[in-house]
């Protein structure tokens, strides 16, 4: 009778155990890619859940910076004043339910800029006078952080542009107010 090695032992443990470890590697590969999966899908829908509620919530803002006469050449609009109807959307009750729901689908920056923007805008409630060029400046970087956030969240995170960039395309001061 021949007698066995540590080498023998060492085969026969690796013959049963190589089948082992393959069937739990491959257990633990179907898990965690069946989480991403998972996760990969709950983003898709998030975003799209969250691109309608940034739509919604940014629609006061568009009123806001649309020009007075782009506003009067629509004929619908004919004898409204588009900064009250802005003011409006923003103090109803649909708004503020869309607000809600941005503090739960939106990511924490997003948040945080439209938190700050919307904290502005409380403060000045109080103050009767135009904004001067200082608070013009102020609400414009203010937004501007907000679309860059939201611009990110939405899959663009390696953006190079930054908050006043986000603002150039529709605002005609925009590089006058940056370098103010």
């Amino acid at each position: 009778m021949e007698t066995k090695t540590w080498l023998d032992y060492v085969t026969a443990i690796g013959s049963v155990a190589t089948p082992i470890l393959v069937l739990l590697l491959t257990a633990v590969g179907w898990k965690i890619r069946t989480k991403l999966q998972r996760r990969l899908d709950l983003e898709d829908k998030l975003r799209s859940d969250r691109i309608g509620i940034y739509n919604e919530i940014l629609e006061p803002f568009i009123l806001l910076l649309t020009s007075q006469a782009a506003w009067e050449s629509d004929k619908k609009h004919k004898n409204q004043n588009k900064d009250q109807i802005a003011v409006q959307k923003m103090l109803s009750i649909d708004y503020r339910k869309k607000a809600f729901q941005l503090s739960l689908v939106a990511n924490d920056e997003v948040v945080k800029a439209y938190n700050n923007l919307m904290q502005y805008f409380y403060s000045r409630s109080d103050l009767e006078a135009q904004p001067g060029e200082a608070d013009i400046k102020e609400m414009m970087s203010l937004l501007g952080t907000f679309l860059l956030e939201i611009r990110k969240s939405t899959g663009n995170e390696a953006t190079k542009l930054d908050n006043w960039g986000m603002l150039e395309w529709f605002l005609t001061d925009a590089r006058k107010y940056k370098e103010q």
